[in-house]
């Protein structure tokens, strides 16, 4: 299927993601769908930026003590006028996920915790089995970035990283390989958007 530049502007402009979680790669990823045209984005996070988060997330030095949701949706604004964002300063809990994401077109999983992580996946595979979740595990370390790969699980369902490095004291995240899987995230979305394969 080949699409004028036109159509594919067209279509994503039309297009709704949500993103749970706007850390390192929640907040990567909103900024690739944003620069690529995606009109509607969900932001949902209940952190603030620490100074921390400025080694590898779309955050500055001013943003410090900032929700992360009110900081990214301001600096998505200096790229793009025209994008609709729903910001949700929350937890996300089984009970809330169906009212957020209720409108979405994909979701992306950028939880930090395991726990949230399956919670999420497992709640909204369950409300919305025609919808695809693109989800990450493993991208922490300084391993080779040619690790990280996009699976599909089953029909709706994909997983981005190398699924064995986990975060640790001794195992950083750094913003090289969070900036490979934000990316391969966001293009799995895109192509996923306009009804070709992911791979």
């Amino acid at each position: 299927m080949i699409f004028s530049n036109r159509e594919i502007f067209d279509k994503l402009r039309s297009s709704t993601v949500g993103i749970a979680g706007l850390g390192g790669i929640g907040s990567n990823v909103a900024f690739c769908l944003a620069r690529s045209g995606v009109g509607h984005l969900i932001l949902v996070d209940f952190d603030i930026v620490e100074s921390s988060n400025l080694l590898r997330q779309q955050y500055f030095k001013d943003q410090i003590g900032t929700p992360k949701v009110f900081a990214l949706k301001e600096n998505i604004l200096r790229i793009r006028d025209d994008i609709r964002l729903s910001c949700y300063n929350l937890k996300l809990i089984p009970e809330n996920i169906n009212n957020i994401f209720k409108d979405v077109d994909i979701a992306i999983e950028a939880l930090d915790k395991a726990e949230e992580k399956a919670m999420f996946v497992e709640k909204f595979r369950l409300t919305f089995p025609n919808k695809p979740i693109i989800a990450v595990s493993g991208i922490a370390g300084i391993g080779s970035g040619e690790a990280i790969v996009t699976r599909r699980i089953s029909d709706n369902f994909f997983i981005v990283g190398d699924e064995r490095s986990e975060q640790n004291e001794e195992n950083l995240l750094w913003a090289t390989r969070v900036g490979i899987a934000s990316s391969k995230q966001a293009h799995t979305a895109l192509r996923l958007l306009l009804g070709l394969d992911p791979f």
